[in-house]
């Protein structure tokens, strides 16, 4: 579904991911893991045209998305939740929820609101609240229910369980797995690896803008190296 074949990204001076190389399988979720700074954002950006590309390529479903503006990526069926939710605070719930529609069928605005109020209830109790008086718990859901008025095929989510409390993030986790059993393939950029490893069917590892690691997430998370390194054992 989602080829990344040796891409390179620089910042300025700053090389930022030195020939990453992922693939991403309809129907599965894949898990991006490291730590700060190894350059999962960055490869995320990269698949929403956020981060032009010095070398390689991406492709969707054979097509060459390397190089097309963001909005074009979102209409053909990929959508970001981006780190820290970055939700439109002045906003209401529904206006942010609406926003994520842009590119939508119009027709189908209110089947599409009422499928995330009905996976997240608490937003349709604070439908008309402003998006930055929720809790961060909240937002969360607001960004990942944003994304999903898009009906996206591809949903990338970064970082999700940033900054929330353990009840939520296990909340969160049990969304991400209902969306991709309603057919959404799903890769995931999270902190929280061993979470991300048991969620995952197969992940990568990256360290230094570069993979090191992949293969199945069970096997990576019995992995030795991995343990004392991500996981904490």
């Amino acid at each position: 579904m989602l080829t990344l074949s040796d891409i390179f990204v620089s910042y300025g001076m700053i090389a930022a991911l030195k020939g990453v190389s992922v693939e991403v399988r309809q129907g599965e979720i894949v898990a991006l893991i490291g730590a700060n700074g190894a350059g999962k954002s960055t490869t995320l950006m990269s698949i929403s045209g956020v981060a032009g590309l010095t070398t390689g390529s991406i492709r969707y479903n054979d097509r060459v998305i390397s190089g097309m503006p963001p909005h074009a990526i979102v209409a053909l069926g990929i959508s970001q939740v981006p780190e820290g939710r970055r939700i439109l605070s002045r906003m209401t719930v529904r206006e942010n929820l609406e926003m994520g529609a842009f590119l939508g069928d119009k027709g189908k605005l209110q089947q599409d609101m009422d499928r995330v109020f009905a996976m997240f209830p608490a937003l349709a109790d604070r439908s008309r609240q402003l998006g930055g008086t929720l809790s961060g718990g909240e937002q969360q859901m607001l960004a990942i229910g944003r994304a999903l008025m898009s009906r996206p095929k591809l949903l990338l989510l970064d970082e999700p369980s940033l900054g929330l409390a353990p009840i939520i993030v296990s909340r969160i986790f049990k969304i991400i797995e209902e969306i991709n059993s309603q057919g959404t393939t799903i890769l995931l950029v999270e902190q929280n690896a061993k979470a991300a490893l048991r969620l995952a069917r197969r992940a990568y590892v990256m360290e230094s803008g570069r993979v090191v690691m992949q293969g199945a997430a069970s096997e990576l998370a019995n992995d030795p190296g991995i343990k004392k390194a991500y996981l904490g054992e």
